[in-house]
Formats: structure tokens, C-alpha cells, sequence
């Protein structure tokens, strides 16, 4: 399996790019908030990518472990290297999880599994950096 990109330039520091699915959005750099393009920071667009697929298989696996919560939050913070080019060298994934009946033994292997198997984005992190993860319980 294969995933192919097209990524256009549109003007000044914009790029239009799309995805294996055929959505399109936008990426790069605007010194103007009210930019029509509203563009998407690359590195930071990775971080989503990382908390994206693993809320996917956390999601997948705790609907299969009959694991519930009302509601559920991934945050990403990463630290950048200070030489070019500047990588991530650190990063912390928090998970969040809300409800009244939170079982944390499942949810936490819900989330090993998650990090551990089955996240390949969290895998391809690992290969240039420091990965941590943290899971936070909020009991309703």
C-alpha cells in the first residue's frame, strides 16, 4: 500500500495540498491572521497527524472493548531542536478522557495498545524522537 500527495504552490508562502482521499487543504506560512488560505503550519499539522491517529485506534479499540467515555481529547506539545533544520526531539502526548463510569484499567490499555502496536504515525515520531504519553481521568 501506497499513499501519493500533490502539493501546489498558490502564492507568496502558500501551498494547496491533498490528500490519498482527494480533500484538499491548505499549508504554509501567513503573517496575516485574516488570510483567506487560513494555511496550516507543517510541523504542527504533524503533531495533529500523531494525535489524529491514535484518537482513531483509541476510539477503535475501546469501541471493541465495550469502553466507554462521553468525551475524549488528545493534546500534543513538542519541543524543537534550536539548529536547523529544527526537528522535534521531544515530544508528550496527553489524553484526556471524560464520563461518569470511566473503567482506567481499560481505557489505559486501550491507549498501550494504541501507542504500543498499532499508531504507525506514533511509531515514525519515535524514529527521531523522545515520545512520552500521559492519561488523564475527569470522572463526571
Amino acid at each position: 500500500m501506497s499513499h501519493k500527495v500533490t502539493t501546489v504552490w498558490k502564492e507568496k508562502m502558500i501551498f494547496e495540498s491533498d490528500n490519498p482521499n482527494g480533500y484538499q487543504f491548505n499549508l504554509g506560512k501567513s503573517e496575516n491572521s485574516n488570510d483567506p488560505y487560513k494555511p496550516l503550519g507543517p510541523k504542527a499539522t504533524m503533531l495533529s497527524s500523531l494525535a489524529a491517529c491514535s484518537g482513531l485506534d483509541v476510539v477503535s479499540i475501546a469501541e471493541k472493548m465495550k469502553t466507554e467515555f462521553t468525551d475524549f481529547k488528545i493534546e500534543v506539545e513538542a519541543e524543537l531542536t534550536d539548529e536547523h533544520p529544527r526537528t522535534y526531539h521531544t515530544v508528550l502526548v496527553d489524553y484526556y478522557f471524560y464520563g461518569s463510569a470511566l473503567d482506567e484499567k481499560k481505557i489505559k490499555k486501550v491507549v498501550d495498545l494504541s501507542v504500543e502496536k498499532y499508531c504507525g504515525v506514533m511509531e515514525m515520531f519515535r524514529q527521531f524522537s523522545k515520545v512520552k504519553t500521559q492519561i488523564h481521568f475527569h470522572h463526571a
